[in-house]
């Protein structure tokens, strides 16, 4: 259905624009209070922020550590899927986050790849077919500080590899 919706919306508006207004208007990710504030025109710098607020705020008047987290959960994996393209798989494989101190004030996470990382990806999956990448991304305030740290493993198989596998393990 999403993906119908994506191609309908294609017709109309950039991906980067799409992109952005996907993600805040989805109740899922509305609920973790984050808001995608920018989208660069190619995808590969994605700038999330987390204001604090009622919907969010624990019982220490900090920024719930859910929120942290929720905020940044889908960014890296389905960005990644907009700059691979349909011939690859993307899927979040494991995510840990580490609290440095608590967040009272609005708060941000820069997600961005570069073309070399793209260009390694696709480098690997045609030598490896499936492979698992770690990106990290800090979540800071205003002034630069962190206050957490997202480390994300991602999953990436060619379509066609993935395809195989599927296969592979229904005739099990």
């Amino acid at each position: 259905m999403q993906r119908k919706i994506t191609e309908l919306l294609q017709k109309i508006f950039r991906p980067d624009q799409i992109f952005k207004y996907g993600f805040n208007i989805s109740p899922m990710y509305r609920r973790s209070v984050g808001r995608i504030k920018n989208v660069s025109r190619d995808l590969m710098k994605v700038e999330v922020e987390l204001p604090i607020n009622y919907k969010n705020r624990n019982f220490v008047g900090a920024i719930f550590g859910g929120s942290l987290f929720a905020s940044t959960d889908p960014v890296y994996m389905i960005q990644l899927m907009h700059l691979l393209g349909d011939d690859y798989v993307v899927w979040d494989k494991s995510a840990t986050i580490h609290y440095k101190r608590p967040a009272r004030e609005k708060m941000s996470a820069n997600f961005e790849f570069t073309k070399v990382e793209i260009n390694e990806i696709k480098t690997r999956i045609d030598v490896e077919n499936e492979i698992d990448i770690i990106k990290k991304v800090d979540i800071k305030n205003k002034n630069g500080k962190v206050f957490s740290s997202v480390e994300k493993t991602i999953y990436i198989a060619s379509k066609a590899y993935y395809k195989k596998k599927l296969s592979a393990r229904r005739r099990k």
